[in-house]
This record gives structure tokens, C-alpha cells and sequence, in this order.
């Protein structure tokens, strides 16, 4: 049995590891896993308490943690663990079974005294347990493997192979995100013998590369940021860096804007250890440019952020975020201006080339590019298109020549100069391209429009042609790509066909229109000729994949900034609604009929009358008969409700959903007395079905726009 131990340092531990320039575009997350990994590792094993906490760091160069109160051991804990039964830990002399001694091997007590092991239990149930006071884990242990294990674990996209010249003389293979030099390992003062990498762990780490390029020597973990920041032009904080960066740029710009995109800020803080901002210029002649183009050049190519006007107008300045820190910049802006002017210069061409073709005679070239190899060409595609979009047109009494027009051009500018080099820049070339060919106004926005909204949150279109575009290219996009059975399934969704189905639901509900969603999907389904990608392009599965999207949305949508309940949201969508401009006018009405004293009383009836009609569907006649009505409950049922359809039809028609639902209180107390005194299920079989018909109507009428019984 252990002896329990008493005595424990606690203090700060830090683990760093010092590279070659690690990738930047993943730095941050290779940051986060570091840390999260060591914390992870040594909180499992007993050695933190409640008040330690990690500090991530992460630079070009390095990778850390700093952990406050890390104990030097782990207290020790009891272990109590069954081990077998009685009856097959001992044989009949008494003697320990090979089982029995394979098991506490296995655990680590094979030297165990058998006579301490405790006997539990009666009879049959009679089992050996292991009781006994373990260990605790041991900090340098602990770390050594929580370094590996980290290490091993982190996303890293590529692995670098390298070799690492060993004290015997010996190279070791090794692999990693980039070639390691140092590991510092320090808890409070005192090294760790800990190694990674084919390296042995120390207390010195390296310095800024040009402006601190020395040794550092950390007397004790705690001065890890202290000594890096003050002695070696450091700054390790990964936010705090980026933090700095976005101040600097803000205060740098003056009365300008500046475009400061996420991913760039992440990509220019994992670039620089002590980030300096300068100001550069470029040619004002470059501003006739579409300043799109000049933006994205900028970001893409040379990491520099672009300045507009207070009206977003762009600025022929940047600025840019250097890891020099110098009274006398002259140089390095001078560098930095001489290496864009090349890359405007650039995009200037592609801007002007592009024009000398107008896209309309691009419009063949189409057909040269693959768009799916079971679906044909990008010109098949846009004839589809095209179809879908002047059918949404007729259908909304729009322009359908204008629908055709930007249909048949919208996909154009995938063949400029310009997209070719920016493929991010598509639909935006096309909206200028279009304008300077003199197409009309809404054809030229359409262009840009039809890929809205390009992600959750965007944008929808401004004009009418760019919506009617916008759902036409979705839809055909959904059913061409489920017709050669590439559905989504679990996380994969290479098509990205479930932003496209959350965007024909935003357009069709934000832009409040009135088209028939089933209808939609029909339309676009007979526009592919292929027999076997209409058999496998389902119109019901489709419908029911774009309103699975749906049911999401609605989960973000509320009233008065009340959001909408899941039994009020499946209430609505369990009737397949054709149309959905009008659902939330539908989910606003049931939350008010759900406010009502008779609303409990309609919804558990609802869900009555659903249940009895699901167990006898086939049975039910069309209709109900007057003259077979006998019982005095269910005649006044039925007469409650003739007198009340008027109402409720007219105001389903005229979409008045809260006074159709307000009006089926005058059916509460008839349908209380119907089941009280009415047998539904009678003998005789002509009465039996008439009343079942009198519930399908009653139900039918009940559920004109949300399925009550969801709310009971």
C-alpha cells in the first residue's frame, strides 16, 4: 500500500515551444489547441486547483502556456476498484488465480500483500476489490506526456519531416508544423527534464529575429511575458497583438475607414512579434479601377488594409503592419508602394482587357466550361436557368425579358481576366462589366445580385430581377446536384446546398412573396432532361429539406423580441405550407390563440380528433351526412361548425389569421359535449363512419393554418 504524500509545490509552469515561422493562416488555432491541450492534460491528472487558470501565447515563432498554481505532485487518492469474484480469484487450496494476478499486474500491483485486498458481498455475489491509497501524479511525468500528447494532437494541416542531431552524435527523425529549436519548460524556478521534439527542454528561449535576435534567459516562469515584451521585443499575446494591431490601424487612418476583414487582421497578427504600423500611398490614376479589385489585390496579395472615405469611397492610401519597429521608415514604405504598384498595375490590365468584350458574346464560351459532368456545361446550366427564372417572372407578373437577360449573362464574367485572378470578385465584375456594356440597370445588379445571400446574416437583393435570379440559380443548383445523388449527408455538404435552400426560404419569406414553393421545385426539376436525375431529385424530398432549413430559420426569428417556441414553429410547418411569406404572420396569430383560456381545451381536442382519425383513415367517407346525425351533441357540432366555415374561409383567404383562429372558440363547447355524449366508434358501421367524416371536417377546418394538437 502507498505511503500517502503531504508535501507539494504549487507554482507557475511554463511550456514553450520555439520554431521556424509557424503557418500563419492557423497560428491562432494552433495557439488555442496548445494551451487547451496542457491545461487539459495536467487538470485531469490532479495537478491544478481551483483557481489555476492558462494563459495561451502564441507568435510567429512560438508556442506557450502559463499555468498559475500547478502543483509539483498530485495529492494522493483512494482507489477502490472490483476485481473478481471470489469464486475465480482463488482457486479451491485458496491460492490466487492466474486471472487474479493478470488483473492486478495489469493495474500495477502485482507485489500487492493478498491479505489486504477487501472481500465484499454474499455468496455468489462475493467479489475481491482493490482498496488501496495511490500516488498522486507527478508533475515532470505529467508534463513530459502532456507535451507529447499535445503536440501530436494539433491541427496541423501539412507535417514538415526533418532531422535532429542527438547528443550521442545520432540524427533523429523528426516531424512537425515547422522545424522546433528550443523548448523552455519552467515550473516557478525550476527546469523540468522534459524533452520533445528531439529536443531537451531549458530556460531560454530566442529573442525579436532582427530587433532582439539574443538569447533570453527566464529566471522563473512568471517573468515568461515581462522578459519577452521588455528584453526581446516580443509581444506574446496572440489577442493582445491583435488588439494593439486594431488600435494602431484605427489611429493610424485619422477620419478614414479602415477595411480591417477578421481574417486578415488573425493572418497579419500571426505574421508579426512587435507589429508596427506604417502609412503607404499608391497612384491616384489606379482609382478608376473598381476599387473591389484594388481592395481584394490588396488583402490577397500583399496583407496591407485598405482606407475609404467616410462614404466608402476608396482612399490611394493603406497602411500596412510591419514586424520592424523604426524611427526611419522610409525605406520600408518605399519597398512596400514599389511592390503593390505591379499588382494595381495588374488589375488595371485584367479591368481593361475585360472590356473589350462585352459579356453577352461570352455567352457561348459557356458552353466550353464543365459544370458537372453527369449535368453538362455551364451554357446548359444557364439555359436552365433561364427557364426557371421566367417562370418565376410569369408568376409574379414581373419583367420576364429582363429575368431572361440577366439569366443568360449572369455567369459571363467566370470567363474575364479579372475573376480568373479573383475568383471572389464574381458577380461584383459582372454588375461593372454589364453597366459599361449598357445592359439595363436591374440586368447589370442582377449579375451581382443572384448570389445573394451569400451566407447566413447577408444581404438579400434590392431589385426584382436579382431576386427572381437569386432563387432561380439556387433551385437549380438543389435539384441538379440531389438529381446525381449528392444530397447532404451528416457534416458533408461540399455543394453547399443547404445555405442554398436557407436562401430561397429568406428570399421567398423576407421579400414577402407569394409563389408556390412545391411549384418552384417542380419547375425547376422539369428543366433537366436527364430521366435519372428527376427520378432521383424527388419533389417531396427537396420540399422537405428546404423546410427543415426553414424550421431552423424560424428558431432565430421572433416577435416583439419574443422568439417563436418549437411546438409553435412544428405546429405551423407539420401542414407543408406552399406558400411561406405569410408564416410569420401565421406563427404571430397562434401565439395569440395560445394566449386564449380556450386554447388548451381546442388543442388537446385537436390532438384527440388526430389520433382517432390516424387509427381508422381508411374508413372515413368524403363527407359528412346531416340526416345521419342523431345524438343531439354531435348535431350541434356539426351545426357550430357549418356556421362558423363562412368566417374562417374568408378569413383564410384574406390572411386575417387571427380573427380564423379567434373564431374556432365557438366550437370549444360544442366539442366538449361531443365526446362527452357521443360514442364515435358506434356498431353500427354507417354511423360510425359518418362521424368520423363530421371529425375529418371539424379537424380540416381546425387546422387551416398550424396543426393545434402540436401545442396540447
Amino acid at each position: 500500500m502507498s505511503t500517502p504524500n503531504f508535501l507539494s509545490q504549487s507554482d507557475t509552469l511554463l511550456i514553450e515551444v520555439f520554431t521556424e515561422e509557424l503557418p500563419p493562416k492557423s497560428l491562432r488555432r494552433l495557439g488555442d489547441a496548445f494551451s487547451d491541450g496542457i491545461f487539459t492534460s495536467l487538470k485531469s491528472a490532479g495537478l491544478l486547483g481551483e483557481s489555476s487558470a492558462a494563459t495561451g501565447y502564441a507568435t510567429p515563432r512560438r508556442l506557450a502556456v502559463q499555468i498559475t498554481n500547478v502543483l509539483s505532485q498530485a495529492p494522493d487518492y483512494p482507489v477502490r476498484e472490483k476485481l473478481l469474484p471470489i469464486s475465480i480469484a482463488f482457486d479451491a487450496d485458496g491460492k490466487p488465480t492466474a486471472p487474479l494476478i493478470k488483473k492486478l499486474s495489469a493495474l500495477g500491483y502485482a507485489d500487492i500483500d493478498l491479505s489486504t485486498l477487501e472481500k465484499s458481498g454474499e455468496g455468489k455475489n462475493e467479489a475481491l476489490y482493490l482498496n488501496v491509497i495511490a500516488t498522486g501524479a507527478a508533475l515532470e511525468q505529467t508534463a513530459q506526456a502532456a507535451l507529447g500528447q499535445t503536440l501530436n494532437k494539433l491541427p496541423i494541416a501539412k507535417m514538415m519531416h526533418y532531422q535532429v542531431l542527438q547528443k550521442n552524435g545520432e540524427l533523429a527523425d523528426v516531424e512537425f508544423a515547422r522545424p522546433a529549436h528550443r523548448i523552455v519548460a519552467l515550473h516557478g524556478k525550476h527546469t523540468l527534464n522534459i524533452s520533445a521534439l528531439g529536443i531537451d527542454a531549458g530556460n531560454q528561449t530566442e529573442g525579436h529575429r532582427f530587433l532582439a535576435p539574443g538569447v533570453v534567459t527566464f529566471a522563473s516562469a512568471d517573468q515568461y511575458e515581462s522578459d519577452l515584451s521588455n528584453k526581446a521585443k516580443v509581444m506574446p499575446s496572440f489577442n493582445q497583438r491583435r488588439e494593439f494591431i486594431q488600435s494602431a490601424l484605427l489611429k493610424a487612418a485619422g477620419d478614414d475607414l479602415v477595411l480591417m476583414p477578421e481574417s486578415l487582421l488573425d493572418e497579419v497578427t500571426a505574421l508579426v512579434e512587435w507589429p508596427a504600423i506604417y502609412e503607404c500611398h499608391f497612384d491616384p490614376e489606379f482609382l478608376e479601377v473598381p476599387q473591389e479589385c484594388l481592395i481584394l489585390t490588396m488583402q490577397t496579395n500583399q496583407k496591407y488594409f485598405a482606407l475609404t472615405d467616410q462614404q466608402g469611397k476608396l482612399r490611394n492610401r493603406f497602411l500596412i503592419v510591419s514586424n520592424i519597429e523604426t524611427d526611419k521608415p522610409e525605406a520600408i514604405i518605399s519597398g512596400n508602394e514599389r511592390v503593390v504598384r505591379p499588382r494595381l498595375s495588374d488589375a488595371r490590365f485584367f479591368f481593361q482587357q475585360d472590356q473589350k468584350r462585352p459579356l453577352a458574346s461570352r455567352v457561348v464560351d459557356l458552353g466550353k466550361v464543365v459544370y458537372h459532368n453527369q449535368l453538362g456545361n455551364q451554357l446548359d446550366r444557364t439555359k436552365r436557368v433561364q427557364a426557371i427564372a421566367v417562370g418565376i417572372a410569369k408568376a409574379l407578373s414581373a419583367d420576364e425579358t429582363l429575368a431572361s437577360r440577366a439569366a443568360e449573362i449572369a455567369k459571363t464574367d467566370l470567363l474575364t481576366d479579372m475573376v480568373g485572378e479573383f475568383p471572389e470578385l464574381q458577380g461584383i465584375m459582372g454588375r461593372y462589366y454589364a453597366t459599361h456594356d449598357g445592359e439595363n440597370a436591374e440586368v447589370a445588379s442582377a449579375c451581382s445580385e443572384h448570389y445573394m445571400p451569400r451566407f447566413a446574416g447577408d444581404t438579400l437583393p434590392q431589385t426584382q430581377t436579382g431576386t427572381i435570379l437569386a432563387i432561380a440559380d439556387k433551385l437549380e443548383t438543389l435539384v441538379g446536384i440531389w438529381g446525381v445523388g449528392l444530397a447532404p449527408t451528416g457534416d458533408k455538404d461540399p455543394y453547399a446546398l443547404r445555405r442554398h435552400a436557407l436562401g430561397i426560404c429568406r428570399l421567398l419569406l423576407e421579400k414577402n412573396l407569394s409563389l408556390n414553393l412545391p411549384n418552384l421545385i417542380e419547375l425547376a426539376r422539369q428543366q433537366f432532361p436527364q430521366k435519372d436525375v428527376q427520378e432521383k431529385a424527388k419533389a417531396e424530398d427537396i420540399y422537405g429539406f428546404i423546410i427543415d432549413r426553414l424550421r431552423a430559420y424560424m428558431r432565430d426569428q421572433a416577435v416583439a423580441g419574443k422568439p417563436f417556441t418549437t411546438e409553435e414553429i412544428d405546429a405551423v410547418l407539420s401542414q407543408s405550407p406552399t406558400q411561406l411569406n405569410d408564416l410569420i404572420d401565421r406563427l404571430t396569430a397562434l401565439r395569440e390563440f395560445n394566449a386564449l383560456a380556450e386554447a388548451a381545451q381546442l388543442a388537446a381536442a385537436n390532438k384527440r380528433i388526430s389520433n382517432i382519425l390516424k387509427k381508422n383513415a381508411s374508413a372515413i367517407p368524403a363527407t359528412c351526412s346531416g340526416k345521419l346525425l342523431q345524438v343531439p351533441a354531435e348535431i350541434a357540432l356539426h351545426q357550430a361548425l357549418e356556421s362558423i366555415i363562412p368566417a374562417l374561409t374568408s378569413a383564410y383567404e384574406q390572411r386575417q389569421f387571427v380573427d380564423l383562429l379567434k373564431a374556432l372558440v365557438a366550437l370549444s363547447a360544442p366539442i366538449d359535449q361531443f365526446f362527452a355524449d357521443v360514442m364515435v366508434m358506434d356498431p353500427n358501421p354507417e354511423l360510425r363512419d359518418n362521424r368520423l367524416a363530421l371529425l375529418q371536417q371539424l379537424h380540416q377546418k381546425m387546422n387551416l393554418i398550424a396543426d393545434l394538437g402540436k401545442l396540447a
